[in-house]
């Protein structure tokens, strides 16, 4: 089966449907959690983030409001998605432990060095030029600080209303 067509038959509304379609999805992929990479931004990916999380998989917040900052392993805060294509690809090809690594060094000069593919690499250099995306791993120590940070951010992108959202 085709992962497109695979996406359109999931239909997950939110909480525990979104970890049971990972599930699903998985499983009709025939690959294991810990593969997965999730990105979420709100109470409805809470699930999902510790299936994905305690599974050994990647839970990113991007844009996210408190419930994804406290439940992901790192935070994005950016005005526009090509970087979770850039975490994905690297994701593919380093893997988890060494992208959290790459991450440790989040800067401009690390990404044209980290061999993902020249058009996303030219994509998302063009699109950072006006702001470079914050991407930064979630500790006891900075989650606070990332909790308000990201949320202020979220406003700013989404507007206050949407927002606040769950």
């Amino acid at each position: 089966m085709k992962t497109g067509r695979m996406l359109r038959e999931v239909n997950p509304v939110g909480g525990f449907e979104k970890a049971a379609a990972v599930k699903d999805i998985v499983t009709r992929l025939n690959e294991h959690i810990e593969t997965v990479m999730y990105v979420g931004d709100s109470i409805t990916d809470v699930s999902a983030f510790q299936l994905v999380r305690d599974a050994g998989g990647l839970t990113i917040a991007f844009n996210g409001n408190s419930y994804a900052v406290r439940e992901a392993e790192v935070a994005v805060l950016s005005d526009n998605a090509t970087v979770t294509a850039v975490l994905a690809d690297l994701h593919n090809i380093l893997g988890k432990p060494r992208l959290l690594t790459l991450i440790r060094k989040w800067a401009l000069r690390t990404i044209e060095e980290s061999g993902i593919s020249e058009p996303l690499k030219s994509r998302f250099l063009r699109e950072c030029q006006r702001k470079f995306p914050r991407v930064e791993l979630i500790t006891r120590r900075n989650m606070k600080k990332l909790v308000l940070e990201s949320a202020k951010f979220r406003q700013s992108v989404r507007g206050e209303a949407i927002g606040k959202l769950g």
